[in-house]
């Protein structure tokens, strides 16, 4: 089924240093409703049946409950709300965000204790407040799947985060490695890791939630750091998806990735994963290069 993401506004109460977004914040206003709903009529008349509200944090729209109305009242089947949590962690808000029709949620948790998240997110409390958050959509019978930003400074705690996310009784959860836009471009230099070091923790953490029965995937690395667990690159299963962004509109964000955003190298077209595999972003090799990319034959 095709997706439609609507960022409907920048502002966050998190700060976190890894936000793609950077500080669009601070100058970028939440949309009017207007605008989000004729992105959501437009995108419905192309036949896009799932929605995502993102951000920015979505809950921070003046009007986000009326914006989860208006997808409903629509028709999308499938409206999730990606979120950093924290709301949620307020049962009422729980329940009149499932009430206006949210039939998902996403929110972001990038480490296993407070000392971690914390830090990540640059907000105090944001842990036991993302954790409530998730506790109370379970209670209420949510489907929850959450979002795990890879970076220098958690990649060692994911098994961990996939215990305690197992705990919680999540339904899917992903790990991403950190896309080096944004406040995260401005920290690269001690945020982000190497693939092939993340590498052994990332399908530790995957094989954690495989084993309890969850659904789990992995963003933007490549298949040749992922043997054993090549079932979880999640670019293989990503529906194709519309963003509707600050002004400007994605058609098509797979293509976007694999022509625009990421790169392979010469090796890569040895690899017997070639044809479906992405490559790393740019900006990382940028970084780091292709020397730890080794073409599987």
């Amino acid at each position: 089924m095709e997706r439609v993401d609507i960022k409907v506004g920048f502002y966050c109460n998190n700060q976190c240093t890894f936000c793609v977004q950077g500080r669009k914040r601070d100058i970028l206003p939440a949309k009017e409703v207007a605008e989000v709903e004729r992105s959501l009529r437009e995108a419905w008349e192309a036949g896009k049946r799932e929605v995502v509200l993102t951000g920015g944090e979505p809950c921070m729209h003046p009007h986000f409950l009326e914006l989860v109305k208006i997808a409903h009242r629509l028709g999308f089947e499938d409206i999730q709300i990606q979120t950093n949590g924290r709301m949620f962690a307020y049962l009422d808000y729980c329940i009149k965000t499932i009430e206006a029709g949210a039939t998902q949620f996403s929110p972001a948790l990038h480490g296993s204790t407070a000392e971690i998240h914390d830090f990540l997110t640059d907000a105090p409390k944001s842990f036991e407040q993302t954790v409530q958050g998730i506790k109370n959509l379970k209670k209420l019978g949510q489907y929850v799947l959450t979002n795990t930003v890879i970076t220098s400074k958690n990649y060692q705690d994911l098994p961990n985060i996939a215990r305690l996310l197992v705990e919680l009784g999540v339904d899917q959860f992903q790990f991403a490695f950190v896309h080096i836009l944004g406040t995260a471009d401005k920290n690269k230099d001690w945020l982000v890791p190497r693939k092939s070091e993340i590498a052994p923790f990332v399908r530790e953490g995957l094989e954690i939630g495989k084993i309890a029965g969850k659904k789990v995937t992995a963003e933007a690395i490549p298949y040749c750091q992922m043997l054993g667990v090549e079932d979880c690159v999640a670019e293989e299963i990503m529906p194709k998806t519309r963003i509707y962004d600050a002004g400007f509109m994605v058609p098509d964000y797979g293509e976007y990735r694999v022509n625009r955003g990421k790169i392979k190298g010469k090796d890569c077209l040895q690899c017997k994963y070639n044809k479906i595999c992405e490559g790393p972003w740019r900006e990382y090799v940028d970084l780091y290069g292709f020397d730890e990319f080794k073409p599987i034959i």
